[in-house]
């Protein structure tokens, strides 16, 4: 069941985000890019307002006490090919530094996959700007292949 909590390896829930975890969760996020600024609070509440509101799209986190510490961004899309089973992308997959290497993030992808082909997508992909061998041999552990190629475009600053 989507909703229902699920135990890890390290005896930490991972359940999907909800409205009251929004200021833990933009603590975590500082995990993720330490040089990015703190979002104001208005933008902050707006932007979470709308994750929440999007179809197909969850946070899930693992969770210590109510202390958000690994979480990963899953957005379900739409499509027309394969015979319209949607497919999945990951996003934003992040652990705290204090608990890292200890499976959350691994607890974190396998609960947004799982949910994933609950909703009979048929992949799922998810991009690295890492070159670290132990972050690839990470994502290759939980699941993914790197056989195909990725491109991007940033908008311009």
């Amino acid at each position: 069941m989507l909703d229902a909590a699920v135990k890890d390896a390290a005896n930490l829930f991972v359940r999907p985000i909800a409205r009251a975890d929004l200021p833990g969760l933009l603590a975590l996020y500082q995990h993720l890019n330490t040089e990015d600024p703190m979002l104001k609070q208005q933008l902050a509440e707006s932007r979470f307002t709308e994750i929440l509101a999007h179809p197909g799209m969850t946070i899930f986190a693992a969770f210590d006490g109510e202390l958000a510490v690994s979480s990963v961004t899953l957005v379900v899309i739409p499509n027309l090919t394969r015979g319209g089973a949607p497919y999945a992308l990951i996003e934003n997959v992040v652990t705290h530094a204090d608990y890292r290497q200890r499976g959350l993030a691994g607890a974190v992808i396998r609960r947004a996959i799982e949910s994933a082909w609950e909703k009979s997508c048929y992949k799922v992909m998810l991009l690295t700007g890492s070159k670290d061998p132990a972050t690839l041999r990470f994502y290759a552990n939980c699941g993914f292949t790197q056989d195909k190629t990725g491109f991007q475009v940033r908008r311009p600053a």
